[in-house]
């Protein structure tokens, strides 16, 4: 594995590590409090624009870089918890918090 390919793809699990522990907070709080909908798309957004990079480089070279399971793990953990936002949102308004 090149080392490019070795250091995007720990900083892709160091970041995915993260969002286990944001989704619990998620499920547990049962708020939107404290939480940034618009912070956690630009994120999906980001992972997108990686997977994107990685799909063409696959078109270039017929190589699929392990980096590309590493980003759609996270879009699911970051897409989970944008899940959780909206539950937790009708839970707010419904307990008259928002």
């Amino acid at each position: 594995m090149d080392i490019v390919v070795l250091c995007e793809s720990l900083m892709l699990i160091i970041f995915g590590c993260s969002w286990p522990a944001n989704i619990y907070k998620s499920l547990t709080s049962r708020t939107t409090l404290g939480k940034s909908l618009a912070f956690e798309i630009m994120v999906v957004i980001g992972y997108m624009c990686g997977i994107t990079a990685k799909i063409i480089l696959f078109n270039r070279t017929g190589e699929l870089q392990a980096s590309f399971w590493f980003y759609l793990a996270d879009i699911l953990l970051v897409s989970t918890d944008i899940v959780l936002y909206f539950r937790n949102l009708r839970i707010d308004k419904k307990m008259g918090r928002i």
